[in-house]
């Protein structure tokens, strides 16, 4: 079984803190620090849905041991940075790259042994396979996908709009404007 964490964080946000007081018609400062947050949280929350990375971030999957084909979470694959395993002896290794090929058309995108090629032995411990990749869409804000901005807005707007848990007007989980955005691309993959 693969686990993974965030090593670097997105450089930069989908939507600049500017562009969501424009379309929050918030035109004071003494939101500023509580919108820039929202812009993270909502960011987050959109990714944790589609289960994808949208600006390039740098990853850290562990397991166990190497498998034949590892399927990578948080789409789109862009490269490997290493994959490390601790060998038989106990010592930490860097795994060659001329013994995996890694599919980035593919989403989620996957490592795969080389034709006619094994794995070295691994020593039997807990997460003793580490792989570091980064995924996203690309470095920019621009890279990701527009109908993405539009529901990070819509997420950034009723956050902005809700900032308690509980109220006695209607309650409704989220706009449903950002599933049906966030939906589109997941009925594509």
């Amino acid at each position: 079984m693969l686990h993974w964490q965030i090593k670097t964080a997105p450089a930069v946000e989908p939507i600049t803190q500017t562009q969501a007081k424009l379309n929050l018609r918030v035109d004071c400062t003494a939101d500023d620090d509580l919108i820039t947050a929202l812009i993270v949280a909502a960011r987050q929350w959109c990714e944790d849905y589609e289960g994808r990375a949208y600006i390039t971030q740098t990853i850290t999957a562990k397991m166990d041991y190497l498998p034949d084909e590892i399927i990578l979470p948080q789409p789109k694959l862009q490269s490997i940075t290493s994959i490390k395993y601790y060998d038989t002896a106990g010592d930490e290794q860097t795994l060659a790259d001329t013994l995996y090929d890694v599919d980035i058309f593919r989403e989620p995108g996957r490592i795969t042994k080389t034709y006619n090629e094994n794995y070295p032995a691994t020593r039997d411990i807990i997460n003793g396979v580490s792989i570091e990749y980064k995924a996203g869409y690309g470095d920019a804000s621009t890279d990701v996908p527009q109908r993405t901005i539009q529901a990070i807005y819509l997420l950034v707007s009723h956050l902005y709009g809700n900032r308690i848990a509980v109220t006695d007007m209607k309650m409704s989980e989220l706009p449903l404007g950002v599933k049906a955005l966030l939906n589109q691309r997941m009925k594509t993959v």
